[in-house]
């Protein structure tokens, strides 16, 4: 009870530039040790077998996302809930949110893991892969859907121990699991190339990591943590409609993005074919990989914005949310400069022909080009998760991921026979936008924010 008070006291307390610090720093490096999963898979991938296994790894990950939404719903929102509980010294709620989120991680997880393998096939076509990019894709995508119900429970749980502030033990576990995965990946791929097994080697690489970060999460919630334990596996009829209303628009973020980058890939190959689909996918493995210190900022930012919220400090609130906008926007400079004037030897990391990087350069450019501006994005969507507020949260991520995103990508590259740059332009014009929203929203609720202080 001690720890916890000590947390909760810090969180109320702090400043918050203080806060950004301790909160944010270990959940960023522990994200980004965690983004190197696919990111590392595609490197090793590219250059230990060949660019086409690269763009079936590519095109496999959007489907990858599933297990991601659902571990975010869970996570996110049992993280919510767990934040303002603590905040309020609500420790009946507490005790519930292990036993539910195993019972929720075990009915999502087996369901995923039946219908993603049978299912395989047909929806890796929806991308529009054909031929030899299918094939791979298919064989590395049915493993890691066997081992969806570990990747949900270790990476949802994870978010727990992050929503009670103990980013740093987060980031040791999240952290070792994904060095573990770095470390397999040679090894598995090397050994299984010659019996023309090597994208395999890189899927079984991450299933095993997956498995031994479940098995530590499971025995911290078992044996080790003080202030969340597991008291019963069951579903929590009471915590549920939260859970899912708050988790609900995290999860979007993450499932949209399957159906966004599969409109991508899709209108990519009939522009372009497959050189255009593997550039593309060399380009949001670069795009995706660089989002992750923002997520470890926002679930830093969570905790500290949701139980000050829960404890009627409202204009803490506002001081923190400006602080962590400040910070992900600088944070965010630390990439963009870089791959802006490196973009051929970044794009080279995945694709070895020199012929099809250079001809990605400009647009690859293109799609980067709005990167500095999703930090402020992504605290807003944040902020309203923490505060309860799933609707606005869900708009932000509806309009940035589906209602303009798809249209975009479908009807640009068809204005002044732009063609398959249009593809790589949608997306920064529907950041554009969003961004305003955004704005318009945070203005919004600052001013909400100033009514209840007074």
């Amino acid at each position: 009870m001690a720890q916890k008070q000590d947390t909760r006291t810090q969180l109320l307390t702090a400043s918050p530039f203080q806060l950004m610090i301790s909160l944010s720093l270990p959940a960023i490096i522990g994200m980004v040790v965690v983004g190197l999963y696919s990111f590392m898979d595609r490197v090793f991938v590219g250059q230990l077998i060949d660019q086409v296994a690269m763009g079936a790894v590519s095109v496999s990950y959007p489907f990858t996302l599933i297990n991601s939404g659902i571990s975010t719903l869970i996570g996110v929102g049992s993280a919510s809930v767990l934040s303002r509980a603590v905040g309020k010294k609500d420790q009946e709620t507490i005790d519930k949110i292990m036993g539910n989120l195993i019972a929720l991680n075990l009915i999502l997880g087996l369901i995923v893991t039946a219908l993603g393998m049978i299912f395989t096939r047909p929806i890796l076509s929806l991308s529009g892969a054909e031929g030899e990019i299918l094939n791979n894709a298919e064989r590395y995508l049915r493993i890691i859907f066997a081992g969806s119900l570990f990747v949900n429970f270790a990476q949802s749980s994870n978010m727990i121990m992050r929503g009670e502030g103990l980013l740093k033990q987060a980031m040791v576990f999240s952290g070792g699991s994904a060095i573990l995965n770095i470390i397999l990946d040679p090894i598995l791929i090397s050994a299984l190339k010659p019996r023309g097994m090597g994208v395999e080697g890189a899927a079984y690489a991450t299933v095993i990591a997956q498995i031994v970060y479940a098995a530590a999460m499971l025995w911290h919630f078992r044996s080790k943590s003080k202030n969340v334990r597991i008291h019963g596996i069951r579903v929590e009829k009471s915590l549920i409609p939260e859970i899912f209303g708050v988790g609900f628009s995290a999860m979007l973020m993450q499932v949209m993005t399957l159906l966004q980058q599969t409109v991508l890939y899709h209108t990519a190959h009939s522009y372009g074919g497959d050189d255009w689909q593997i550039l593309l996918g060399a380009a949001l493995s670069v795009q995706s990989f660089t989002m992750i210190p923002m997520w470890g900022a926002s679930q830093g930012f969570q905790p500290a914005v949701g139980t000050n919220y829960g404890a009627k400090q409202y204009g803490r609130v506002k001081q923190i949310t400006k602080v962590f906008i400040t910070g992900v926007t600088v944070l965010s400079l630390i990439f963009y400069i870089p791959i802006q004037l490196g973009a051929e030897p970044v794009l080279s990391w995945f694709i070895k022909e020199n012929r099809i990087v250079s001809m990605g350069v400009t647009d690859f450019r293109i799609l980067f080009s709005t990167y500095i501006f999703l930090g402020l994005v992504l605290m807003a969507i944040t902020l309203m998760q923490a505060l309860g507020k799933a609707s606005k949260a869900s708009v932000l991520v509806l309009l940035r991921q589906i209602v303009l995103f798809v249209p975009l990508v479908l009807l640009v590259p068809k204005l002044g026979g732009i063609g398959i740059s249009g593809v790589f332009l949608a997306p920064a014009l529907t950041d554009l936008i969003v961004l305003v929203i955004a704005i318009i929203m945070l203005i919004s609720e600052f001013r909400s924010l100033s009514k209840q202080t007074a």
